[in-house]
């Protein structure tokens, strides 16, 4: 097992890795930028190193400086959280190449997951079913009318270097694609360094769901159920839970059995999330790979009791899966709410500040994984999450209202949070059935403060 472990992140995912490490006797360091020099991760890490200034091409993305870290302080291992680099395959190969174990899968498996089009062949050759789509990258404006016109409108114009919903256009028409081509292309080279698209038929009113997947270096893999993560604004999530309500045992099979095999065929090792689009009939289909620990593991881990961090660095470690899939047990339900810091009044308008008072829920059932403190303050540099509240309990039913009641017992002052738009979001009759789909969040948000 590792000695020493560098945290290549910040925030409530810091905080969460650090306190694995520990569980395990592991030491830890974290890797901060100026802005985070008072954070609770660098207050309870055994060390902690500043590697550059706020904006984070100079600190978080700054490899050079995050590898300079690892090695004076004789870490042995790199956990890269998500964001920032953990989806990097030229820094996985560094660390390979320093002696440092990269705690994620191995680069080829994150090589071919990143490139969207590489990773729709990739499942397309492993038989999984795809959403129609052009195979390859869009190389001009007329190969996207082409394509577009091949698979018919409305279509999804995608940078191919996309991530975490980013990147993603709805185009109903040709002289929509006229008109958002260059744009994206432009957008694209700006946001993700690759100004490469492509297309996918756009699926009506689907869901999000996506399954949990933990494999070894011994070509052991299995499935840890799945989410629902179709509650969205703008492609970005933020109410999970699992298990997906309504799905039938034949289904939530056969969609679990489609993520181990799309795995073991890129030979993944680590833990990772295979991510579908379900649509109203029944159908899934592939969307994306994501080669890291997700935002919403906690909902999974309250499920099913496994602790997915500390599998992952066991994995890294080394070590094989204990578990088999007759292992996996799904119990009750859990629900996560991101609480932002966003004003859902003025389109969800990202806010930054001093966390005046902070006071976290509690009681049974109720986890919080923040790096809040009151007296905080919120830098406007990075993402705008401020807290994950997950609410467990042995009915969906029953985690609805436990949710509700922990968001209201949530108490954030100095800054406008997500909290009273997932209050109503909750209490709507379509969430409480479990109806929810993609265009949720766009249909309620005309009337959530009439």
């Amino acid at each position: 097992m590792f000695k020493k472990v560098l945290i290549a992140n910040r925030g409530e995912i810091a905080l969460r890795v650090v306190r694995a490490c520990r569980d395990m006797g592991i030491a830890t360091v974290v890797a901060y930028s100026e802005a985070d020099r008072d954070s609770l991760a660098v207050r309870f890490a055994d060390e902690a190193v500043c590697v550059g200034p706020a904006p984070s091409g100079k600190s978080y993305l700054n490899t050079p400086a995050i590898i300079s870290a690892a090695l004076i302080t004789g870490a042995d291992a790199l956990h890269p959280g998500y964001g920032f680099l953990s989806e990097n395959t030229y820094v996985a190969e560094i660390c390979e190449k320093v002696g440092i174990t990269w705690i994620g899968p191995r680069p080829s498996a994150i090589e071919k997951m990143g490139d969207k089009a590489l990773a729709r062949k990739t499942m397309m050759d492993a038989g999984l079913p795809i959403v129609p789509g052009v195979e390859g990258v869009l190389t001009s404006l007329d190969h996207a009318k082409q394509e577009a016109a091949r698979i018919k409108y409305p279509v999804m114009l995608k940078a191919l270097a996309g991530g975490g919903g980013r990147g993603i256009r709805v185009i109903e028409n040709e002289l929509a694609l006229e008109k958002t081509y260059p744009i994206a292309r432009a957008e694209a080279a700006k946001a993700f360094s690759s100004p490469e698209l492509y297309l996918e038929k756009f699926v009506p009113r689907p869901r999000h769901i996506e399954i949990q997947v933990l494999a070894d270096n011994f070509g052991n893999t299995i499935h840890l159920g799945e989410r629902d993560c179709s509650i969205q604004r703008r492609y970005q999530k933020i109410m999970e839970e699992a298990p997906a309500p309504n799905l039938s045992d034949k289904l939530r099979q056969k969609i679990g059995e489609a993520a181990v095999k799309g795995a073991r065929f890129i030979n993944y090792n680590s833990v990772g999330t295979m991510e579908f689009l379900l649509d109203p009939d029944g159908n899934f289909y592939f969307m994306e790979m994501n080669t890291r620990i997700q935002v919403e593991h906690p909902v999974t881990e309250q499920v099913t009791g496994i602790d997915l961090v500390k599998w992952q660095i066991k994995v890294a470690a080394g070590e094989r899966l204990t578990l088999s899939q007759k292992d996996v047990r799904i119990r009750g339900n859990a629900i996560e709410c991101r609480v932002n810091a966003e004003d859902p009044a003025s389109n969800f308008r990202p806010d930054a500040g001093n966390i005046d008072l902070f006071i976290p829920p509690g009681g049974i059932g109720v986890r919080v994984d923040t790096h809040l403190y009151s007296g905080y303050v919120m830098p406007p540099y990075y993402d705008s999450l401020l807290a994950k509240v997950i609410a467990f309990a042995d009915t969906r039913e029953e985690a609805v209202a436990r949710m509700a009641r922990a968001l209201h017992e949530t108490v954030v002052s100095g800054v406008k949070t997500t909290i009273p738009f997932q209050q109503f979001l909750l209490a709507d009759p379509e969430y409480r059935e479990g109806k929810a789909a993609l265009d949720f969040v766009e249909k309620k948000m005309p009337t959530w403060q009439l």
